[in-house]
């Protein structure tokens, strides 16, 4: 837990504290002092004794009891500092900005965990190394600016990279955007994101606490903790946007499953993101976009009027709110005329609602006043409007500040003038609120947060055969299941699958068919890829073309035998499994057969799946009219889909030896569902 010394200390020391602002050890003092700590400040210099009027001392050991030390001094001199801070000064809050750590390699990891051990000791808190510092109500305890104004009701923010962590303010900012907390947690030697997340959630007030987190992240490194925390934070009423940086797995390792080739760590953070209610951002400016939007009062639907002086931005604003699933709704009718003829000739109320660059403010505040007491088919508005730079826009700007105030339907402002009315933008900030500078990404990020990712309850799994699946996975070499093995697996977790026999053999073939009834499916038995290879034949209808279709699949090279199977018919659908340590396993579902890789159309969570969230992974996809039934055309059971997912989860539960597993296709109609093919690799 992080102590309170770290965030509300009474006394805090600069170890390395200079005159010479521009090094850390000097600009941190100036922040602290500048900005009014209001505890007892000290400084440790051995070529010192006063530094910035602060008292400063030649070494640690002759410090008076301290609660928080900030660290700006050279990696080798950090462990004995932190040793004597700990054990001799009563110290419990650290914040070690001093390179060379585990950035570096395994000698500097190894020396980062020394001080970890000694700050664990004494039950203390340390931030860092290789940060810029925090920022909370009682100090500035940074080094690198912008340092914003502490707000109560601001944007609590966490980064695993300083300078990240200062551009993001550096955008955020001239936005009007506030802040309450903010952590530069460098390598996160002890504390990382998770453990921000678990102190925000256990000591979440709903009165105090900030509803809007924002996190860059390099890592994640405990993801069952990351999703309890943000999935509570989530339900009591805050919002996390998140950049998880590291999006490409390309050489990351060879894979010869379906699911391994399109799973990942990638995959798997975005399912983690989506299951926690978390959003993703993949840009600084999507993530400070978010945030802005965030502060606005919840859409209660998806319909937006577009007003605007320019015809462009309003154009481009339109297509992207479409391309997004949000409506822009025509407004016509008496109401609609009425407000036309308020506005200058040439004007349109259509929506976009397009009122001419010599528009005026009046004219504005009619159009704001229409859209909230007239339209019940708009949900909320948004306002493009800069400057050519021939007159100024404060009054427009001041009925802007009036209506979003008044409004119950939320008023974005798009302001894109910042150099030609950079003075109305900044005065608008300071009446308390953002703004946005780009109609397109504005539109993106809206609609992503309309869609916004819900956290999904616990999953209530279905029973499974237990013990034979335990007998199966402990019996098991490492690597691929056979054809029967695999079978009796997914029948252990209820999934049924279709009838089939291997054979080795022209005449075991011939025998299968006392089993089973023509037409047959043959499958080579060997190749991973069987379709690659040539290895699947369908509709083979009599015993002239079994014996032919066997000596031509044993040709290939590899074959250890051929899988026969009664030839079903339906949709083919897939689901699969991937263990991507440290996450678990990433499941995933789409269209089966050979449309999984050329259309790539697949969706993925983290399991468990609960039956909510399966039904979520299924209607997500594009393809969800196919399986929906499409044209006449018969479509799959979706309970029957969700039931299979489920399943599934709870095998993967019961075997968490398995690797990677792809059940493809299984054939589904509206009445059954059953697995055709299977694979599944053991790695315990």
């Amino acid at each position: 837990m992080i102590s309170n010394a770290l965030l509300n200390p009474g006394s805090i020391v600069v170890v390395g504290g200079s005159n010479d602002t521009s090094k850390p050890g000097g600009k941190v003092l100036y922040n602290l002092i500048s900005h009014q700590f209001q505890g007892r400040l000290y400084a440790v210099n051995p070529k010192e004794t006063m530094v910035q009027d602060i008292p400063c001392f030649e070494n640690c050991s002759l410090l008076p009891q301290v609660d928080l030390a900030i660290i700006a001094v050279a990696a080798k001199f950090v462990e004995e500092t932190i040793r004597i801070l700990a054990h001799e000064k009563g110290c419990r809050g650290f914040i070690l900005f001093s390179a060379g750590f585990s950035e570096i390699g395994e000698a500097g990891k190894a020396l980062e965990q020394k001080c970890v051990a000694i700050v664990n000791e004494v039950g203390g808190t340390l931030i860092g190394p290789n940060c810029i510092g925090l920022i909370t109500e009682k100090y500035k305890g940074v080094f690198a600016g912008p340092i914003p104004e502490y707000d109560p009701f601001g944007c609590d923010c966490a980064s695993e990279s300083g300078a990240t962590m200062v551009y993001i303010l550096e955008m955020a900012i001239p936005r009007g955007l506030k802040f309450k907390n903010i952590y530069s947690i460098g390598n996160s030697a002890q504390i990382g994101i998770e453990d921000l997340l678990e102190y925000w959630d256990v000591t979440f007030d709903p009165l105090t606490s900030s509803r809007i987190k924002l996190l860059y992240m390099e890592q994640v490194g405990d993801p069952k903790r990351f999703l309890k925390h943000a999935r509570s934070l989530v339900s009591k009423g805050c919002r996390i946007a998140a950049i998880k940086s590291g999006a490409t797995d390309e050489g990351s390792r060879a894979v010869s499953s379906h699911t391994g080739s399109l799973s990942g760590s990638n995959v798997a953070v975005s399912a983690l993101f989506r299951k926690a209610g978390v959003i993703r951002c993949s840009s600084r400016i999507e993530l400070v976009y978010m945030a802005a939007i965030f502060t606005f009062k919840v859409l209660k639907g998806k319909r937006i009027a577009v007003i605007t002086h320019a015809g462009g931005p309003g154009v481009m604003l339109t297509d992207e709110l479409i391309k997004g699933g949000m409506e822009v709704p025509r407004l016509e009718g008496e109401k609609a005329e009425r407000l036309l003829g308020e506005l200058y000739a040439g004007s349109s109320v259509a929506n976009p609602i397009d009122f001419l660059a010599t528009g005026t403010a009046s004219q504005l505040g009619k159009i704001l006043d229409a859209v909230e007491n007239d339209f019940d088919n708009i949900d909320a508005s948004v306002v493009v409007f800069g400057t050519t730079g021939m007159w100024r826009v404060d009054d427009v700007y001041k009925v802007l500040h009036e209506k979003m105030n008044a409004s119950k339907k939320p008023i974005f402002p798009i302001l894109p003038s910042i150099i030609q009315a950079a003075e109305e933008v900044s005065m608008f900030s300071t009446m308390g609120h953002v703004n946005f500078t780009d109609e397109v990404s504005f539109a993106y990020v809206l609609s992503r947060i309309y869609r916004r990712p819900r956290p999904f309850t616990e999953a209530i799994l279905p029973p499974v055969n237990h013990q034979l699946i335990r007998q199966i996975v402990m019996q098991a070499e490492d690597g691929y299941l056979s054809p029967e093995k695999a079978r009796d697996l997914l029948e252990a977790a209820g999934i049924k699958t279709a009838n089939q026999i291997t054979v080795q053999s022209v005449v075991q073939a011939s025998d299968a068919m006392i089993d089973l009834s023509f037409p047959v499916v043959m499958k080579v038995i060997g190749p991973v890829h069987k379709s690659d290879a040539g290895g699947v034949r369908l509709n083979i209808k009599n015993f002239n073309d079994l014996e032919n279709t066997y000596h031509d699949l044993m040709a290939i090279e590899g074959s250890t035998g051929v899988l026969m199977q009664e030839q079903l018919r339906g949709n083919e659908v897939f689901i699969g499994a991937s263990r991507e340590d440290p996450f678990g396993h990433v499941v995933m579902c789409g269209l089966g057969g050979v449309f999984i890789e050329v259309f790539h159309d697949l969706t993925s969570s983290i399991a468990p799946v609960s039956r909510e969230e399966a039904h979520g992974m299924i209607r997500h996809l594009k393809s969800y009219p196919i399986i929906k039934g499409v044209r006449g055309k018969e479509g799959v059971n979706e309970d029957l889909f969700v039931a299979a997912i489920l399943k599934l989860s709870a095998l993967l539960q019961a075997a968490p030896e398995i690797k990677e597993l792809d059940i493809n296709p299984l054939m589904g109609t509206s009445m059954s569902l059953i697995a055709v093919d299977a694979r599944i690799c053991i790695e315990k």
